[in-house]
């Protein structure tokens, strides 16, 4: 089941999406979250952020809207309080990493190296937020001079997590692997709004949020994503976007996957990263699969 991207190791090819499972052992209470290959931290920026006012989550049928703004502890927050957590629980992670300029995504690249972070997920992809992130993501050019400043200040597994809002995915997985990047996370939410009506005494009401949309339903589009940065690039792919089963698992591997992130799920089933990376070790040694690259072979070469 082991799964190493560069030189970061896995026990599991499961690992728990950015914003879903907060920094550390919050879900310790549902699941033994050391059994989950890593979990990726909420987005950190230098300074801590309060998020976006207002409403900021909106449930649609088979998923969710939210439009959090990146709410956090800041990095040196993060650093003091939460590595030393994370490190007693025994729990892999990677460092999603969000800024508003150049300079702050190089800054938390060099603090990320000086404090031995093995993974960083860059977060150029979050469409609620009024500056940075996906400002880089949408435009080859800026992302490739993103990539290639933060590589310069980090020795660690880079991995980028890619937007589907835009034309042509494909030139930013190749602005990302000539820039240096160890990996390509995809996809991040699609811009979504919703609406809800109410008539109540007499009167309508109406309730509105626009932000990223996720869950089960995009995930057509985050196949498709997935399908169309493997027919461009060599690099690993950790897929996301709408899985919830073992059988989305077989699906992400066949688009090209070869690790998958679980987001909006948590929210609903707090166990399904334990969950699969149980179902899955299961399935392999009951139909004999020798590892995790035997079973994604067995699915790639099917016609």
């Amino acid at each position: 089941m082991g799964v190493k991207i560069a030189n970061f190791e896995m026990k599991n090819p499961i690992i728990a999406a950015s914003g879903t499972f907060g920094y550390a052992d919050e879900y310790q209470d549902f699941c033994d979250v050391s059994k989950i290959g890593a979990i990726a931290t909420k987005g950190i920026t230098l300074e801590p952020r309060g998020g976006n006012s207002g409403e900021r989550i909106f449930e649609t049928d088979c998923g969710m809207i939210n439009r959090i703004g990146l709410e956090n502890i800041g990095i040196e927050r993060f650093v003091e309080e939460k590595i030393p957590l994370l490190k007693e629980k025994n729990i892999t992670y990677i460092l999603n990493a969000a800024g508003s300029t150049l300079e702050d995504y190089t800054k938390l690249a060099s603090i990320a190296d000086k404090n031995n972070i093995e993974a960083m997920e860059l977060n150029v992809s979050c469409p609620n937020v009024k500056s940075g992130c996906l400002e880089f993501g949408v435009d080859s050019n800026s992302l490739y001079e993103l990539v290639l400043n933060v590589r310069k200040n980090y020795s660690g597994c880079l991995i980028v997590k890619l937007t589907p809002n835009v034309t042509s995915i494909e030139s930013l997985a190749l602005a990302v692997q000539k820039a240096g990047a160890d990996a390509i996370s995809a996809i991040n939410t699609l811009k979504g709004l919703g609406i809800k009506i109410d008539f109540i005494n007499g009167r309508f009401y109406k309730k509105e949020v626009q932000g990223g949309l996720s869950g089960k339903c995009i995930k057509p589009v985050a196949l498709a994503m997935v399908k169309r940065i493997r027919a461009v690039t060599n690099l690993p792919v950790i897929g996301m976007g709408g899985i919830s089963k073992l059988q989305d698992l077989f699906e992400f591997i066949s688009a090209g996957a070869d690790a998958f992130e679980i987001g909006t799920q948590n929210f609903t089933n707090p166990e399904i990263c334990t969950t699969l990376a149980f179902e899955l070790d299961n399935f392999m040694k009951s139909n004999g699969f020798k590892n995790f690259e035997d079973l994604k072979t067995a699915i790639k070469e099917i016609n």
